[in-house]
């Protein structure tokens, strides 16, 4: 699991805050490509007209990520968080202990990109959003640059500790295998001290985004591990909020590094 259940989204840094109150959200019930219904956290901004298509971790549409959504629009973002299981697990909320694992096994990218272009659509429709980008954690993480190579028009992608490389030796959905088809900016944002990815698979992403000439942005947190984005992890505080600003400076101006 890329999260533990007592796992939160970290603070907008304050001085980031578009409103003040915090932001709301609402359960959508959205429509895919092929007919099936799955559940969407959609979280309006006050104002603005940047949307962010939030692609979760393994375990689906969970808390965090609707949390996440009413970050983003605390923000000045709209946000909407879209879940994997409409075709096996249908559209109620689900409990902490919900077993993901087969849900996981019998959906494929083909179907999490159909139901992200609907996410996507839905924002843009539903807020003023019209400078979409689209995040992911862990699997998300990969579903969001995989985005970059299957959904046109969007603004970039943000993927969180996403595994780029292949990890068997029949791996389609491994970014790194779609980088050519790549055409939104990718901002990569990974732990140092991360089990499960190796610099080694990091370097290798960002050498094959230079090859292609695909507009990218590669950090590394030195001493981070998997997940490290977590306000319970006080310890990566620092990082979480470095992480905030470089997200919220790429989708306002392009650019992680200014930091918004």
């Amino acid at each position: 699991m890329c999260y533990p259940p007592t796992a939160r989204p970290p603070d907008v840094p304050r001085d980031l805050i578009a409103i003040s109150g915090g932001a709301g959200g609402r359960d959508e019930i959205l429509t895919s490509q092929d007919g099936t219904r799955f559940r969407s956290y959609v979280a309006p901004a006050a104002g603005g007209t940047a949307g962010i298509v939030i692609a979760p971790d393994v375990r689906g549409l969970h808390p965090f990520y609707e949390e996440l959504a009413e970050r983003f629009a605390s923000a000045g973002v709209h946000a909407i968080a879209f879940d994997y299981f409409g075709r096996t697990a249908g559209t109620d909320r689900r409990p902490d202990d919900f077993d993901h694992a087969p849900h996981n096994q019998l959906n494929t990218p083909a179907q999490i990109q159909a139901d992200l272009a609907a996410a996507a659509t839905h924002l843009r429709g539903a807020t003023k959003a019209r400078s979409v980008f689209v995040t992911g954690f862990c699997k998300g993480g990969r579903i969001a640059f995989n985005a970059s190579a299957e959904q046109p028009g969007l603004g970039g992608v943000i993927g969180f500790y996403g595994w780029p490389a292949p990890r068997s030796g029949d791996d389609p959905t491994a970014p790194i295998n779609n980088v050519s088809r790549m055409r939104a900016p990718v901002l990569g944002l990974f732990g140092g001290a991360d089990k499960g990815i190796p610099q080694e698979a990091v370097d290798g992403f960002d050498k094959a985004l230079s090859e292609q000439r695909v507009p990218h942005h590669i950090y590394t947190y030195p001493g981070a591990p998997h997940s490290f984005f977590d306000r319970t992890f006080d310890q990566y505080k620092s990082e979480c909020d470095d992480a905030w600003r470089r997200v919220l400076g790429f989708i306002r101006t392009g650019d992680p590094a200014s930091k918004a």
